[in-house]
């Protein structure tokens, strides 16, 4: 992750849409609102009582079929992909996205309708930071029986490439792609819903697409059109003819663009994407996504994400002023040399501290702990964090050099890389939970190059000195 300059945006004002739900028939007002910094993408039933608010966010995802539904404490949100993928691709970060009914407006099956609402109210820059995710190695994950894959490499910016290959005569092998979402309004947002007849003729006998005209969807007819099928589809969609163009499709519209089922599947995947809950700096390339495979691979994403960012190095200038230096932690510390661990102190709130040791050739347990290859002993990592954790619990109170700081207790411990000579380490302590009654519980990490090296739980408490 980074946080780069650009400020993050939401829009000016509230806009409304109304339309109806594409499986349920419903009829449905969407509202975007401004929402503040942070916030993201989050959803409110307005129709309840009180009114359910479900975050755009994988963990919430139900189900994909016949679209991305979410679901929290059995409140539904059906058909998200459009309406987000509008919102990512015109660069807005925070937004409000209040419901009348369980099922986003289908609009006319792409997300134009939804962009343009956006532009008639405007975007307006926040205070703070926008948040990225910067992709700096190859992700992917593949469903072994569609055969459908998804590949995230790095880039300088966002960009999408979607392949589709349906194995049809009407509809075969298509691409598409976009170099950056500024060209996502024209050449993405406008690409509608598709459907082959074979699946729609199943959607109506289950009494799905209640929503549905010739106008929201193209329909690719990969089968015999007979007489008694012509007639339902009649009935269906409340038209008096219906014919096939030679192209392959029902009449009543014209495609977009030739590519238009593949441009609509990128769209899918710019909006399937958005669960992942921030910006992606990287190009996805997708072998024919799917809203199944499009989750499974949001999902994995964020699991890589929320793990970096649990044990994401903290950025210390370690040629800056310290906020304590040695000298300073001697005062709070009853810690010497050689079993002062502890070098300096960049960062110290009642809930975290951020310290640094310089490991050297010199350090005394150096000389008979492997001394033919020299590794700083775990036992030292633990206690030098400890002694980082100290500080922060010793801040607590008002005259600390009358206090000393004792373990409790160690859970959780991990080495993932040894500590040598020559390495900076850069110790983080967060509270888990808050002081009481002079017993500190926290979770401690030590970096070394941008590398979680050691990791740990550790409670302690401070007592009087005698």
């Amino acid at each position: 992750m980074t946080k780069n300059k650009i400020l993050q945006t939401t829009l000016n004002d509230k806009v409304t849409l109304d339309g109806v739900g594409l499986h349920t028939g419903i009829p449905v007002q969407l509202t975007f609102k401004p929402a503040p910094e942070d916030s993201g993408f989050v959803f409110v039933r307005t129709d309840l009582n009180p009114n359910v608010r479900i975050p755009a966010d994988i963990q919430f995802v139900a189900n994909t079929d016949r679209g991305t539904n979410l679901e929290k404490d059995g409140v539904k949100i059906q058909t998200t992909e459009h309406v987000l993928a509008s919102l990512v691709g015109m660069g807005v970060d925070n937004c409000i996205i209040e419901l009348t009914s369980a099922e986003s407006p289908i609009m006319d099956g792409s997300s134009k309708y939804f962009v343009e609402a956006i532009e008639s109210v405007g975007i307006k820059k926040q205070k703070k930071n926008k948040e990225e995710y910067v992709v700096t190695e190859l992700i992917s994950y593949r469903d072994e029986v569609s055969g459908s894959e998804i590949t995230l490499i790095p880039s300088d910016k966002y960009q999408v490439t979607t392949m589709v290959d349906f194995e049809t005569k009407v509809l075969g092998t298509q691409n598409a792609s976009i170099e950056g979402l500024e060209e996502f309004k024209d050449k993405i947002a406008p690409s509608r819903t598709f459907s082959f007849l074979h699946e729609l003729e199943m959607l109506l006998e289950n009494g799905l697409i209640k929503g549905g005209d010739l106008n929201n969807a193209i329909v690719y007819v990969d089968k015999p059109l007979s007489e008694s099928n012509m007639d339902r589809l009649k009935e269906a969609f409340g038209k008096d003819n219906i014919s096939v163009k030679p192209n392959g499709i029902l009449d009543n519209l014209s495609l977009h663009f030739s590519n238009e089922a593949a441009r609509h599947k990128l769209l899918d995947v710019i909006g399937d994407l958005a669960l992942v809950g921030m910006p992606i700096r990287g190009k996805v390339f997708a072998h024919k996504p799917g809203h199944k495979v499009n989750a499974d691979f949001s999902r994995k994403l964020s699991q890589i994400i929320k793990q970096e960012r649990r044990h994401n190095a903290p950025k210390v200038d370690i040629n800056a002023e310290p906020l304590m230096d040695t000298n300073d932690i001697i005062k709070m510390l009853p810690h010497r040399p050689p079993f002062l661990l502890v070098d300096k102190i960049f960062e110290l709130s009642d809930h975290h501290v951020i310290g640094l040791k310089n490991v050297t050739m010199n350090e005394p347990f150096f000389v008979g702990h492997f001394p033919g290859a020299p590794v700083m002993p775990g036992v030292l990592q633990i206690e030098a964090m400890a002694q980082a954790g100290g500080v922060l619990l010793l801040n607590t109170v008002p005259d600390p050099e009358n206090y000393l700081t004792l373990f409790m207790k160690m859970d959780n411990v991990k080495f993932k890389r040894p500590v040598k000579p020559g390495d900076t380490l850069i110790f983080k302590l967060d509270l888990i939970s808050p002081i009481r009654r002079g017993i500190c519980h926290m979770k401690g990490m030590i970096f070394a190059n941008g590398n979680l090296m050691t990791e740990g739980e550790l409670m302690a408490q401070i007592i009087k000195r005698n």
